[in-house]
């Protein structure tokens, strides 16, 4: 069964569809395109197949969990997952959090998928220290109804996204996959990738790997709403550390600030995510999409590694 979101009010609609990037315990993936438009900004909100409110029920994610057969799922302390109960609370934890990724997930106590995920979340609230996790019970009572409400929320599990009090992403009815993803590509701190936030950075980075002995800059270009963005990210990850000695990754996003996107237009980028290839000063290559495979492949070349 694809993952799917639970209306929170009012009466169902009858359409459906499937949700990508699902474990396949929660549904098999649907296709994905490799990469968007640049005029492409905003993610489009997936409708799924709704259940009424009902009656509410247990909320037992450890229950859920130790079905899944995955040990360390059921028996994970959620003590680093904050329960928020009204409008004031929320709001208090996003100032607490300053800069930090927080991740909000709305879910339902009679909302199966809402069980499902929520043991995920709890194992990332771990091994992310640096992220802040919330949880609102949509149906526990009318003041976390009304929190749904203001924030538009009307089907579970939703999951929003918020950096210095604005929310930069949100996404609804979504698997584990594609929640990890998430928190990888808008909670990165710590990993080999430079993060750049303008032409400055940019030219900066070059800069220091001119000359013989100045390492192959690969550039990701993105942006902040782009699922293949986030997609190929982890793999983005993983390569900056296992290729550090001879290859620095960094990222930009487009629709950060006008610098960005004017350097974009610069560098003919009209597809993301676009990967740069900056050997000396130059670029000497670019690879557009997320497959795995193709971007490897890709970097060895310009590396001067034969591919056969």
């Amino acid at each position: 069964m694809a993952a799917m979101a639970t209306f929170l009010f009012g009466s169902p609609p009858t359409s459906s569809s499937s949700v990508s990037s699902c474990l396949s315990r929660l549904g098999q993936p649907a296709p994905l395109s490799s990469h968007s438009p640049l005029s492409h900004f905003f993610s489009t909100r997936i409708r799924h197949r709704p259940s009424s409110l009902g009656k509410p029920a247990s909320f037992c994610p450890r229950a859920s969990a130790a079905a899944s057969g995955t040990k360390s799922r059921s028996t994970a302390s959620d003590e680093r997952v904050q329960k928020v109960h009204n409008v004031d609370e929320f709001e208090a934890a996003l100032r607490a959090a300053k800069n930090k990724l927080v991740v909000v997930e709305y879910a339902a106590s009679h909302s199966p998928n809402s069980r499902r995920i929520y043991p995920f979340m709890v194992e990332l609230s771990w091994t992310c220290s640096d992220v802040e996790f919330l949880l609102v019970m949509g149906d526990e009572s009318e003041q976390t109804r009304e929190l749904c409400r203001r924030e538009g929320i009307d089907r579970v599990p939703h999951f929003t996204f918020y950096k210095g009090m604005e929310k930069v992403h949100e996404e609804e009815g979504i698997g584990p996959d594609q929640l990890v993803g998430d928190v990888l590509y808008y909670g990165d701190n710590h990993s080999a990738v430079v993060q750049l936030h303008s032409r400055a950075d940019v030219e900066s980075l070059i800069d220091q790997h001119r000359g013989a002995d100045g390492k192959l800059v690969v550039l990701d270009v993105g942006l902040k709403h782009c699922g293949p963005c986030v997609k190929v990210y982890p793999t983005v990850i993983k390569l900056s550390r296992s290729m550090a000695d001879a290859v620095v990754f960094a990222r930009m996003n487009g629709d950060e600030n006008d610098s960005c996107m004017e350097y974009l237009k610069d560098m003919d980028v009209v597809e993301v995510p676009t990967f740069l290839f900056i050997k000396d000063g130059q670029i000497c290559g670019r690879y557009v999409g997320s497959g795995k495979g193709e971007l490897i492949g890709e970097i060895l070349r310009y590396q001067g590694v034969r591919v056969t």
